[in-house]
């Protein structure tokens, strides 16, 4: 956990995605990493949150900064989900 300038709490954070979705008929394997970061309240509740579990998440994205093309994942909410749900790749 870091804070802003400000005294903001930010907790920044790397998510990993994977599950089958259905693309012109065929299902397709999606897996992805994506750059994330928690702020504020939601930090603390974050940053105590088990490594490697699978969790539902609700935020928004937005870019890195004002001229960066890269985007980072706002996360304003999350749930832990049921391990059952988690998407064996096999690897």
């Amino acid at each position: 956990m870091r804070y802003t300038p400000a005294g903001l709490p930010l907790v920044n954070a790397v998510l990993q995605h994977s599950s089958k979705q259905m693309e012109a008929g065929i299902e397709r394997l999606a897996e992805f990493e994506i750059t994330a970061v928690a702020a504020g309240e939601i930090s603390g509740r974050f940053s105590a949150t088990p490594l490697g579990g699978t969790y539902e998440f609700t935020g928004f994205l937005a870019k890195k900064n004002r001229h960066s093309k890269s985007l980072v994942f706002h996360i304003i909410d999350f749930r832990a989900v049921e391990t059952a749900q988690h998407l064996d790749t096999g690897a």
